[in-house]
């Protein structure tokens, strides 16, 4: 258990507050005989680099920027890329729920599919051709077609 330390009467918490407050008065004195600043000596200046200055002389006027010689447009849409069908393997369907899912062979990811992307007669470990397109939850196959079985 901690046991509470008291150093000070009630008289001494006082006192000190009292003092600090007389010091914080004494504080604000002192700035306010020192003199009060004028406002052009609260104010700073600030060049093209984000330097500040106390004088003017240091900042360069800023350069004039004609609006017609800047350019905005959309960059051109190159060739549209040919998108050309994976090939993978069912790993896994479920008629009845209908959904299933397809390992690509060149990466190995696997592709959720829909049964309204795939084609009649479609079974587990059948070899199929496929493109993928991005769904609510990830990528999905779409475009399903049976390579002979």
């Amino acid at each position: 258990m901690a046991v509470k330390r008291v150093t000070s009467s009630k008289r001494d918490r006082e006192k000190a507050k009292q003092s600090k407050r007389e010091e914080k008065q004494k504080r604000k004195e002192e700035r306010l005989s020192t003199g009060s600043r004028s406002f052009e000596e609260m104010l700073a200046y600030v060049d093209e680099n984000g330097i500040l200055h106390s004088t003017p002389e240091g900042v360069k006027p800023k350069e004039e920027v004609d609006a017609s010689e800047i350019e905005i447009s959309v960059p051109k849409k190159g060739e549209a890329e040919e998108i050309l069908p994976l090939n993978g393997r069912i790993e896994h369907f479920n008629v009845s729920r209908g959904y299933g899912f397809i390992k690509d062979l060149g990466s190995g990811e696997k592709y959720f599919f829909h049964i309204t992307s795939a084609p009649e007669g479609i079974t587990e470990g059948d070899s199929v051709t496929f493109e993928i397109e991005r769904g609510t939850r990830g990528m999905n196959a779409v475009r399903i077609s049976i390579i002979n079985k």
